[in-house]
């Protein structure tokens, strides 16, 4: 059963000469639904040399167009808070540059229903209330000036201030809540008791809005009165959190062999196998179809979950640079695992294992490939925290692909960071060590040293052991190990491998595009760290053996002239 809500909505202009309130919905249908929401809002602009309704109109259809461009990946906060703090700042840029528009501002209550849960994200003095079983709840909070005389001045709103503070509300749906989001034109004249009263009296979602906001003027309302009413039908039976809960329920599948059948797939051979995780070659019964299985070696709470979380990632990476989940619904799956699209090939490290020389060019090209897998994560927001040559696959098809998403961080917020540092010591940035963030930029260090090694088989600050804690100075310059190595490769990749992460590559694009442009516009060579910065207690003891030295020396003399 998918969501079912009933909507409705009016905006009156009143005695005011300009309606400054604007309010907007969507309601997708099919897995647009499902993954983003039914999102509604309605906005009140600041009165003011006529900027209220533009500031509002644009909010509003803003919103509602950006939200849903928005990676399906990105929690539904994480995904109106970008959305809006991008709004916020183009407000402010024009207020700025437009004398005329100083009053940019508008308030905004936005409300997404999806699945069996509800998000609301408000600034301002519009509000939403929640009629649920009979009675009534505010559920956001004015942002206004405590003081009686001032308390229809805003302290915040949307175009105000630089810095944007939303707040977020969430919580359960239930079939027959009504929702109605209303501007202080509806709230302010007809009080909470009145409110109610009307929404009991009107069913239907459209007589309701019509209703509040005609009874809000004939009550003595001299603003705009601005409604959007939303009555919840049903909900539905799952959502992906429920499909996830569903999923940790299942059992681990028995250690598989060649020959066996789990479900609808035959165990062709086993592919990998490690402490964790087992990942087979399986054929599917129906159209014969090959396929890699992965699933869980054992499986506690937190295991269990990690393996979801990255199911529920890969299904939303549609690139030809990564493997694609084979959509399996509920009932399809007797035990805990996934099935993605099998790609022969050997992975860069197979590769470098078996000899294979990596000239400059060919290094190059995988390297720009490998960015562009990168690039695609990152605009979802997820780190994939291993990159390493073991999960960089050539395919017989010559597609680069990315694999391994198992300790992957969707950093929108659909998932908790795991503690610890995961990945390869080798390949960790060394602000990780040091207990910083992953960030976009480990990733790109990570890739750094992967080409690093394809052309010189060589690690830039030396191989680091597990459980190792690394000092770490200036990295080996690439051509003082392999010769021929020309100096704009030295400078891409010293920059790529930087200690520093202020002086690598910000982004997968930017490091894309000096690797394209090469030798044609290459890299100043990065200077090399002064002594006082890489070994500063090495620097003072050489300096107070020196000092003692001298001494020392002076002494001697001295002694040698009275001995006279």
């Amino acid at each position: 059963m998918a969501l079912e809500v009933l909507q409705g909505h009016a905006s009156l202009r009143g005695p005011r000469e300009v309606n400054e309130d604007f309010c907007g919905l969507i309601a997708p249908a099919g897995a647009e639904l499902e993954a983003k929401g039914l999102l509604a809002a309605i906005a009140d602009g600041v009165s003011g040399h006529g900027g209220g309704r533009q500031a509002a109109e644009f909010t509003v259809r803003g919103l509602l167009s950006d939200y849903y461009g928005t990676p399906a990946t990105w929690a539904v906060p994480f995904a109106l808070d970008r959305v809006l703090n991008a709004t916020n700042r183009w407000l402010m840029a024009q207020g700025s540059a437009n004398q005329g528009a100083a009053s940019l501002a508008t308030t905004l209550s936005a409300l997404v229903l999806r699945g069996r849960r509800y998000v609301i994200a408000h600034i301002g003095d519009s509000r939403v209330y929640l009629l649920r079983k009979g009675g009534m709840t505010q559920l956001t909070r004015d942002h206004v000036w405590e003081h009686p005389d001032l308390n229809h001045v805003l302290t915040r709103a949307i175009g105000l201030d630089t810095h944007l503070a939303l707040d977020f509300v969430d919580g359960q749906l239930e079939p027959g809540d009504v929702f109605l989001l209303a501007t202080d034109g509806v709230w302010a004249p007809l009080g909470r008791s009145k409110i109610a009263d009307l929404l009991k009296a009107h069913e239907e979602p459209q007589q309701a809005a019509s209703a509040l906001c005609g009874a809000a003027l004939a009550a003595g309302g001299t603003d705009n009165a601005s409604a959007v009413v939303l009555r919840v039908e049903g909900v539905p039976n799952s959502t992906l959190a429920d499909t996830l809960a569903g999923a940790r329920a299942l059992p681990l599948p028995p250690l598989l062999h060649p020959g066996d059948w789990l479900d609808a797939f035959e165990v062709l051979e086993t592919l990998h196998d490690s402490r964790q995780t087992l990942l087979y070659r399986v054929r599917r019964r129906d159209n014969g179809q090959i396929y890699a299985l992965k699933t869980l070696r054992r499986g506690s709470e937190d295991q269990v979950g990690t393996f979801l979380a990255e199911e529920w990632m890969a299904q939303r990476l549609q690139s030809e640079y990564f493997a694609e989940v084979l959509p399996l619904a509920a009932g399809e799956r007797s035990a805990l695992y996934y099935v993605m699209s099998f790609h022969p090939g050997h992975s860069l490290a197979q590769l470098l294992e078996s000899g294979r020389h990596f000239a400059v060019g060919e290094t190059m090209a995988l390297g720009a490939k490998l960015l562009k897998a990168l690039s695609v994560l990152h605009r979802l927001h997820i780190l994939h925290r291993d990159v390493k040559p073991h999960n960089v696959l050539l395919g017989g098809d010559g597609v680069l692909r990315l694999l391994d998403l198992g300790v992957a961080l969707d950093a929108g917020g659909a998932q908790v960071a795991d503690a610890g540092t995961p990945g390869t010591p080798s390949y960790i940035a060394p602000e990780l060590f040091a207990g910083a963030p992953p960030a976009p930029a480990t990733d790109l260090y990570a890739a750094g040293v992967t080409l690093y090694q394809l052309l010189t088989r060589k690690f830039p600050y030396g191989e680091i052991e597990p459980f190792q804690h690394p000092r770490f100075g200036d990295p080996a310059v690439p051509s003082s190990i392999r010769r021929d190595l020309p100096p704009w490769v030295d400078a891409l990749l010293l920059k790529a491998v930087a200690r520093d992460p202020a002086r690598r590559f910000e982004t997968a694009e930017e490091f894309l595009l000096a690797l394209e442009r090469g030798p044609q516009n290459a890299l100043a060579a990065p200077r090399r760290t002064p002594l006082v910065e890489r070994e500063p207690l090495k620097l003072w003891i050489c300096i107070a053996l020196g000092s003692l030295a001298g001494n020392l020396i002076l002494v001697w003399l001295l002694l040698a002239q009275a001995a006279r």
